[in-house]
């Protein structure tokens, strides 16, 4: 962060209290506060301070994604209106459990074909989709978050850490939130770059707390693309369950409705495909 274009740029407003408080959080390494923070430092009404708050929105100064947490705009990223949520993401989350995963998490595990065009966080309970200037965050549930805790690491990012779902975590969730990650293509294309970073032992520990389904599909996906060790992994942790019940590739849609016969029945995986997945080379 260029602490002195920030400074330069805030001596620039108007000689607001809270345009100082803003200074004074970022010469600690802060972006982030919450409007009780700071109405107690400033000792001011709370209209007062919304009055001030809105003025500096409105010179894309501050943003306020969600009530009561705002988060201080750095001159840089002046005309996208906010920062990147990886700054202030693990703040806004501090009252939740949480991870960012999914095409996200891809990305920054390596997934070289995907072009991120949201935040997806996943945690405990159902919130609403946010803004924060050009950047979109939206929200999935898990329940039971705490049962793969294994597979969630602190990534480093500019003003801190995050919460990261691992690769082997991402793989799998990819098949649990199919409909939010574009689809079977898509899927392909992200385990096609990521295959090769997944630890199978680490993989079929955390396959226990997922379905069975996603798991079938996850492990035919894998070997199909070439990545057989991880395969492998998940082929013994579904060994215990045979007979499996035949399941899908793809759940049908609308788009993709259930043909009569299908391409392949994959008797490994009790795994019947439609289509086969499109992977760009």
């Amino acid at each position: 962060m260029d602490v002195c274009g920030i400074l330069l740029h805030m001596l620039q407003a108007p000689r607001s209290s809270l345009a100082m408080y803003l200074i004074d959080l970022q010469s600690q390494g802060r972006i982030t506060f919450t409007r009780d923070e700071a109405i107690a430092a400033l000792g001011v009404s709370e209209g007062a301070f919304l009055k001030a708050a809105g003025r500096l929105q409105q010179r894309r100064m501050l943003v306020n994604p969600r009530h009561g947490f705002y988060v201080v705009v750095p001159p840089q990223f002046n005309a996208w209106g906010a920062p990147p949520p990886s700054w202030y993401i693990d703040a806004l989350m501090r009252d939740r459990p949480y991870y960012v995963g999914l095409l996200q998490a891809s990305a920054l595990h390596g997934a070289a074909h995907q072009a991120v065009m949201e935040c997806q966080v996943v945690t405990d309970r159902q919130l609403r989709k946010l803004r924060a200037g050009r950047s979109w965050l939206t929200f999935h549930v898990r329940m039971d978050i705490e049962a793969v805790r294994e597979g969630i690491v602190d990534y480093k990012t500019v003003s801190g850490t995050m919460k990261v779902s691992s690769p082997e975590l991402t793989v799998l969730d990819l098949l649990r939130y199919a409909h939010a990650v574009g689809g079977l293509n898509a899927i392909a294309r992200c385990l096609n770059d990521l295959g090769e970073t997944v630890q199978g032992a680490k993989l079929a520990a955390l396959a226990v707390h997922f379905d069975r389904t996603h798991v079938q599909r996850l492990g035919y996906l894998l070997e199909y693309l070439g990545h057989t060790g991880p395969a492998r992994a998940l082929h013994r942790r579904l060994a215990d369950m045979t007979p499996l019940p035949w399941v899908a590739l793809e759940p049908p849609s609308r788009h993709h409705p259930r043909m009569v016969t299908p391409l392949e029945r994959s008797e490994r995986w009790r795994v019947l495909v439609e289509r086969y997945p499109e992977v760009d080379q």
